[in-house]
């Protein structure tokens, strides 16, 4: 490889990790020096690795809790705030703002009531039954460790906090792909209109191979490795269809929605797989 070749690699690289930085600056509140410099272009293809770096932080959290001796529902509780805490409400906000929009029967008023700053009664309950949804699956997943290993690294609690945040950013990855944006302009336009495909899709790709290979490795259970896997996939993707086929289409608010609910059924899924396989082995 001649000079010319190694520089214009090396400015790949240092785009791409500005990249990161401008994802990380995007979708969460983690504390990112403001002296980074930092690009918003593309940062799309980014989502799913900083859903890794959110789960790797849930994980942490959830052990330190541990430690703490915080019993099983406060610690759920405690998780599903950081959680929040951690993304800054973003794509909750989304969450309320499409469960609004989609309470109105006319179709041709939806996307005026999901620009609406107030939030009305079915965002609220929206918000709400989700949030309830992550407590309760987190807290099950507490009491049902005899499945496969009882803790740490080798306990489905482990692998739920650390896949659900990035499952829910390839749902998010999907729907910016394949269905087209409903606004001209909007939050999450840019995410649309710089998606090049296919190479957009590694990064998120990348991520899921690497933990699904260490998860096989760490866990040495197949069963539980295909089912997670299998539908963790069906639901990311399965959750951005239903959005489109409500909406024809998406917006910065249902990209939220998606990477929220895809995030919430993944851990009802875990908690299901668990179940199935110490039922039937």
């Amino acid at each position: 490889m001649g000079w010319g070749q190694k520089v214009v690699k090396g400015l790949k690289v240092v785009k791409g990790l500005k990249g990161l930085v401008g994802a990380l600056v995007f979708y969460t509140r983690l504390p990112v020096a403001a002296q980074i410099p930092y690009e918003i272009d593309r940062i799309g293809r980014f989502a799913p690795v900083v859903g890794l770096l959110l789960g790797i932080c849930l994980v942490i959290g959830d052990w330190g809790l541990v430690w703490l001796g915080i019993g099983s529902f406060s610690r759920a509780v405690l998780l599903v705030c950081l959680w929040c805490l951690l993304t800054g409400g973003l794509h909750l906000d989304g969450v309320m703002d499409t469960a609004d929009g989609l309470a109105v029967q006319n179709p041709q008023l939806r996307l005026q009531v999901m620009q609406d700053s107030q939030t009305g009664a079915f965002g609220v309950m929206a918000g709400g039954l989700l949030l309830l949804l992550k407590v309760a699956f987190l807290t099950d997943l507490e009491h049902s460790q005899a499945l496969i290993y009882s803790s740490g690294i080798y306990s489905p609690r482990f692998w739920a906090l650390l896949l659900a945040p990035v499952w829910g950013r390839w749902g998010q990855v999907l729907a910016i792909a394949f269905y087209p944006y409903l606004r001209p302009t909007g939050k999450g336009a840019f995410l649309k209109a710089e998606m090049q495909l296919p190479i957009d899709f590694l990064w998120g790709a990348g991520c899921l191979i690497l933990l699904t290979g260490l998860q096989i490795w760490k866990m040495g259970n197949w069963w539980f490795t295909l089912g997670s896997f299998l539908g963790g996939g069906t639901i990311a993707w399965g959750v951005g269809y239903w959005f489109h086929r409500r909406l024809g289409g998406h917006t910065g608010d249902s990209y939220g929605a998606v990477v929220e609910w895809t995030e919430a059924a993944f851990l009802g899924l875990v908690l299901v797989v668990e179940a199935m396989i110490d039922r039937f082995t």
